[in-house]
């Protein structure tokens, strides 16, 4: 049963509370955690919580509790399902069902170390018993990702034994409004859903906004293709977001929030849904906070999908009941923003940074990062690279440092060609930039942005005109359509790319490409609008020589775009297996048993079916 029943009414009810937790969690010293995140989920983690639930419940020896619990994404996606094992700390991947007694019976309750379910480093061979030992994680600085993986998210008692709301205490009990806007300014928080505007900059301009009531929002409306780093922080810790809303609440003078989170994201409202309930059970949500007098409510918003409602005024529109377009700014949300009042709109990773910040200090926050970047990053690590899943990491850490370092290099052996930061919205930058630091200004000196922390790699096979058109298409179905630059310019830039891939490129069509992006950057209304041209301009930039090969000689230097290169058949490696001439919807290929077959090109169709099925690799692109 819960010890979590009564309603606070003061700093010093929470703080009783909490060492009440601490003293009831000291009692259990075996736990077995299991992620229980979407990437996890995906993977069958759900079977494997269930069967340690199972396994702790027939326990029969009655000196011994093993709790089992469920956690948020430990951000190693690619080795998930992820079972962590006290005492000890000992992480475990890739763990199935079948895993369940051995962990259970030589670690849970034997303290022992089942080694062949431990990570090994790929070149030593060296197992690592702890998350910190491994190369993926010893590399980041967590903050907002701190207790994901560490605590239940269903479960406040979690949140309060690892310092929960504390800092909510210290600003209710002993600071003034001011003095929190002040903290924030200092820190140098910037925004993390994309802007990167100075965070203590908007909150005093919230606060001294004219009208009532003034509105706080969290944007979690998570839209980019890769990215899932807001998803995993409001599912794995829902508690940071809240708690980082109300003091920002309190700091500006609002009296009603507002959580706006994409509807692909029904594990997140599960868990803000709980997280919020439990608050106001407590007190610490509705009338009279902690005894303050202070008063702040929450509600749950559910977008219906659209891209464009990531902008903060489309996203105002949608949360009002109307369609999610965006408005001109030359009027501030913080000045007129939902229901024409003065709202807050920070992102996911924004809020969840805010109560770190004031239990330690603007100076601790300030003191790792550069110059105009402060404090870590979130990132989703997803593509060609080894290591995918999320990571966080000091703002000023190198591409390099995070793509081989933390992310392990790309699959296969292959060479790393690019990586697009920032969305579709975002840009691509080349090897020849893999030591750049990763801050706000340098990668949109680059060409490129921060955005909400997408980053996806892409190696040598990867065509990057292809790229191009890939985003430009999103970015051409999710246009919602209001103004004409982005309506129509998205779509001729789009007919061009196509045409181009398809071998049928002209003479000027890069020129094209290039005034029709910065016609878009000037012109479109919204930043989406402005930015949609990003990832043709980069790659036009960067790689100009692959849209020379595609249009003047009809060829896909990466060999990636159908009919820009043909397939044939390695004589030395066939084995004349047969397969290939089989699969052939064409019956391009011929060739006896045994012996090396050959694929006609006046017949074949691109269609790479011979590639795909070949169990020998000897169907080679020329």
């Amino acid at each position: 049963m819960s010890i979590v029943q009564t309603r606070l009414e003061s700093v010093k009810d929470l703080e009783s509370l909490r060492q009440r937790v601490l003293a009831e969690q000291d009692l259990i010293a075996h736990r077995v955690r299991v992620c229980l995140g979407s990437g996890c989920r995906a993977k069958g983690a759900p079977k494997v919580f269930e069967r340690f639930r199972q396994a702790a419940a027939e326990l029969g020896d009655a000196s011994l509790v093993v709790q089992t619990k469920c956690t948020g994404c430990h951000g190693f996606c690619e080795r998930g399902p992820i079972v962590v094992v006290d005492p000890g700390n000992i992480f475990y991947q890739n763990v199935r069902e079948e895993d369940v007694p051995e962990i259970w019976r030589e670690s849970a309750v034997g303290g022992r170390v089942v080694e062949r379910l431990l990570y090994h480093d790929e070149e030593t061979g060296k197992p690592a018993t702890t998350c910190e030992a491994i190369p993926f994680y010893n590399a980041q600085h967590r903050i907002v990702l701190a207790h994901n993986g560490a605590i239940d998210p269903t479960r406040i008692e979690d949140y309060l034994a690892a310092g929960g709301y504390a800092a909510l205490a210290k600003v209710l009990g002993t600071m003034e409004p001011d003095e929190v806007i002040d903290v924030i300014t200092r820190s140098g928080l910037r925004g993390r859903g994309g802007g990167g505007f100075p965070t203590g900059r908007k909150w005093r301009s919230a606060r001294d906004a004219p009208g009532e009531p003034t509105y706080v929002i969290a944007n979690g409306d998570e839209g980019d293709p890769g990215a899932f780093m807001d998803c995993a922080i409001m599912e794995g810790v829902p508690h940071g977001v809240i708690e980082g809303m109300i003091i920002g609440a309190y700091a500006v003078g609002s009296s009603q929030g507002y959580i706006y989170v994409r509807n692909e994201y029904p594990l997140a409202v599960k868990h803000l849904s709980i997280a919020i309930e439990q608050v106001r059970e407590l007190g610490l949500l509705g009338e009279d906070i902690l005894g303050s007098g202070f008063c702040f409510d929450i509600r749950i918003n559910r977008g219906a999908g659209a891209f464009v409602c990531g902008e903060s005024t489309a996203l105002m529109a949608s949360l009002e009941g109307r369609v999610g377009e965006p408005r001109a700014k030359y009027i501030h949300t913080v000045e007129s923003g939902l229901h024409e009042k003065p709202s807050l709109l920070n992102n996911v990773e924004t809020w969840a940074n805010v109560p770190h910040i004031i239990l330690k200090g603007a100076k601790w926050f300030a003191s790792f990062g550069t110059e105009k970047s402060k404090g870590t990053k979130v990132f989703s690590l997803v593509g060609n690279v080894k290591n995918t899943g999320l990571v966080e990491v000091r703002m000023g850490m190198t591409l390099r440092e995070i793509i081989y370092g933390i992310g392990g290099g790309i699959r296969d052996g292959k060479a790393f060609k690019a990586v697009q930061t920032g969305g579709p919205s975002g840009g691509c930058i080349p090897a020849a930039c893999l030591d750049e630091p990763v801050d706000f200004d340098r990668l949109t000196e680059l060409g490129s942005m921060m955005g909400s922390g997408g980053m996806i790699v892409m190696d040598e096979e990867t065509c990057m005109v292809n790229v191009a058109k890939y985003f430009l298409q999103f970015l051409r179905d999710e246009s919602c359509g209001k103004c004409a630059p982005c309506r129509e310019g998205t779509a001729q830039m789009l007919d061009v790319l196509t045409r181009i891939t398809k071998g049928e490129g002209r003479e000027g069509d890069v020129e094209t490409l290039e005034r029709l992006g910065e016609l878009l950057e000037d012109t479109a209304l919204c930043a989406l609008g402005k930015t949609a041209a990003y990832p043709v301009l980069s790659t036009v930039r960067r790689f100009r020589d692959e849209y020379e090969a595609h249009v003047q000689r009809r060829q896909c230097p990466a060999k990636e775009c159908p009919g820009l290169f043909r397939y044939e058949i390695d004589a030395e490696t066939c084995t004349g297996c047969g397969l290939c001439r089989k699969k052939c919807p064409v019956e391009a290929i011929t060739g006896e048993r045994k012996a090396p077959h050959v694929i006609d090109p006046e017949i074949c169709t691109d269609c790479g079916t011979c590639f795909d099925v070949c169990p020998f690799s000897a169907v080679i692109k020329v």
